[in-house]
């Protein structure tokens, strides 16, 4: 393995860590957020923004990193691990647009269901966290499905 690829890799694993682990710190975020007084609340929201905003960059960044591993490999376009990796990527970028921000918006309204915007939150974080985990399950195990 040559050291362009190493660097690739260990800027493409990085990048993944700094996109999934903010996920795991707004766990407890977003359970907090629908019993905190409105001053808390908000620096609860700015949180979620900002580690919104870390994980569609680091997000730009692995797959570039991604996209220069493959060139730099032997693997094809066409393996059936990054054409899977690739279709979950593709849906996670549109949820990921439309789960959050709207969602955060949507506090600063009057008369806001606070309870209903904390379990669509939730939710939204799971469903996140389940499609970056298949995404780095295809990478990490590399199978063959067909």
């Amino acid at each position: 393995m040559d050291i362009l690829y190493r660097i690739l890799l260990y800027i493409h694993v990085s990048s993944a860590i700094l996109s999934v682990g903010p996920f795991f710190v707004l766990i407890p975020i977003v359970n907090k957020l629908e019993s905190a007084e409105p001053g808390v609340q908000q620096a609860y929201i700015s949180i979620f923004r900002t580690s919104v905003r870390l994980v569609k960059h680091a997000g730009h960044v692995l797959v570039g990193s991604g996209v220069l591993l493959i060139v730099n490999s032997h693997w094809g376009w066409t393996t059936s691990w990054i054409v899977a990796t690739l279709a979950v990527m593709g849906g996670s970028v549109f949820f990921l647009a439309r789960a959050f921000s709207p969602v955060l918006k949507k506090f600063d309204a009057p008369g806001a269901d606070q309870q209903f915007l904390v379990r669509k939150l939730t939710r939204s974080v799971w469903i996140y966290l389940f499609l970056l985990m298949l995404m780095l399950w295809f990478m990490v195990a590399k199978p063959v499905l067909w």
